[in-house]
């Protein structure tokens, strides 16, 4: 490579990262689409039906064996506990959310599916004590659940 292109690549380098800066800077390229979308309120709730009501629209839902949640049944560190959720069996799944019953806030996670997405997510959640994970999956605009019990023998929530 001679000096010539070098020189050429560095400042083809620089005139990009520059128009980058610029873009950001003037508020172009930020996530404010997706900030837009995000439920606040619902993961501020303190309560699972306020969470649900303000994440997913309503709150009552019908208990699914559709629905298969798996977390350990004793968690050692509640800072990390790993939760799948398989909603296979619910057809037109819109979306799901994951709430640790027990914690101050408990709405932990929601994904957003796309038409013709598997209904099969995976995360590691913080839990404070020892009580239930609920899965809640939105499909056809009715909320389906199922829940496990997960005992916590370390808190992750400050504890």
């Amino acid at each position: 490579m001679t000096m010539n292109t070098k020189r050429r690549v560095f400042l083809k380098g620089s005139l990009a990262a520059g128009t980058v800066g610029v873009a950001v800077g003037a508020g172009l390229l930020t996530p404010q689409a997706v900030l837009a979308a995000w439920p606040k309120a619902a993961f501020e709730a303190k309560s699972i039906d306020d969470a649900l009501k303000a994440g997913m629209g309503e709150a009552s839902n019908t208990p699914s064996d559709a629905i298969k949640i798996k977390a350990p049944d004793i968690a050692e560190n509640g800072a990390v506990v790993p939760v799948s959720i398989d909603a296979a069996g619910i057809s037109n799944a819109e979306s799901i959310a994951l709430l640790a019953e027990g914690n101050a806030s408990p709405l932990v996670a929601t994904f957003n599916l796309g038409p013709g997405a598997l209904p099969d997510v995976s995360t590691r959640i913080k839990m404070g004590k020892t009580s239930d994970v609920i899965a809640v999956v939105k499909a056809d605009g009715k909320l389906h659940s199922a829940r496990k019990s997960v005992k916590v023998t370390i808190g992750g929530c400050g504890g």
